[in-house]
């Protein structure tokens, strides 16, 4: 055998995977392979170098001497070969005449003008195309390569070919007309006499929304349903009604806050995630760049603008380490 044959990115890659995880089944959970080719990998690899790596017999699966000295070799060697990868993908990214982002448009205030000026000093060259709409659209567009970067709370289906980050985790709230509700008297007399404003059921929130309310068996006769949360609130606020929000969605609407009192849901809680997701190795350290510049604004600006908003509910939006 050619020496140069004797070690492959692949295997090394399987090699560190079992050192983390220190199960076969563990890394072959993690690698998205059967236990068989792991340990196959494993068995081709040691009869390449010509030495046990691992002690198998044990659990956890430990490294051996030699194990350890191959690990040294083996992090540096998939370092430099992720820091090659990103290069690439940089300079693939930087040559884009378009890019194109997708966001669900109960973040348009917040995030997407944040998005646009990070974007455009990173790649100044390049063209910031946005689009605005339902999870299941913008995830629909990222799917079908229309957009480059999208910002949903809808994960595709196959997640192997994206990497995925979780910006965000928002608590709903209970949003009600001002003045007509008491968080002191029961819950459910109130709501049931007040008109429930829904989001669209189409819709992904929608249907958590409604889902959630089956769930807590509060039936109640459908009046009107929405596509936006500016409609929604709006229409709690003019009718005297009630509905279920993300403390995002209402500063996106925060122009009717005088008009309604928020509470936390006064029966079984419900959160969702928002994630930034990316096809893998296109874009570089531009996923990283946006994560971190949005955990930062949700930090520095949007919870304790939340929290003004609605005080002692800023715990209802969390930002993702």
């Amino acid at each position: 055998m050619n020496p140069s044959d004797r070690l492959t990115l692949r295997g090394l890659r399987i090699f560190i995977a079992l050192e983390e995880a220190r199960s076969v089944a563990k890394a072959a959970q993690n690698l998205g392979m059967s236990k068989s080719s792991v340990s196959q990998h494993i068995t081709t690899l040691e009869q390449n170098v010509g030495i046990t790596l691992f002690d198998r017999l044990q659990q956890p699966v430990l490294l051996t001497p030699a194990g350890k000295v191959l690990s040294l070799h083996a992090h540096r060697i998939a370092a430099m070969v992720t820091e090659a990868e990103a290069d690439l993908a940089n300079n693939q990214a930087n040559s884009l005449p378009v890019l194109n982002c997708a966001i669900i448009d109960d973040l348009d205030a917040s995030i997407t003008p944040i998005m646009a000026t990070v974007l455009q000093a990173k790649f100044p060259q390049s063209y910031i195309c946005t689009f605005s709409g339902r999870s299941d659209e913008v995830t629909a567009r990222m799917m079908a390569r229309e957009a480059d970067i999208a910002i949903t709370a809808s994960i595709p289906a196959d997640i192997s070919k994206f990497q995925i980050h979780e910006l965000f985790r928002e608590h709903f709230v209970l949003v009600v007309a001002k003045g007509c509700y008491d968080d002191s008297q029961d819950w459910r007399n109130q709501l049931t006499t007040l008109p429930l404003i829904q989001y669209s059921e189409a819709m992904p929130i929608g249907h958590l929304v409604v889902t959630h309310l089956k769930r807590i068996r509060l039936q109640l006769a459908r009046r009107y349903s929405f596509e936006t949360t500016r409609s929604v609130i709006a229409t709690v606020a003019k009718t005297g009604g009630w509905t279920l929000a993300t403390p995002l969605s209402i500063l996106d609407a925060s122009r009717f806050r005088h008009e309604v009192d928020i509470f936390p849901l006064p029966f079984a809680k419900l959160s969702r995630s928002v994630f930034l997701i990316s096809r893998l190795n296109e874009l570089g350290t531009v996923p990283d760049v946006l994560t971190n510049t949005f955990q930062q604004l949700l930090h520095d600006e949007l919870i304790p603008e939340f929290a003004k908003l609605a005080p002692n509910l800023g715990q209802m939006l969390e930002a993702c380490e």
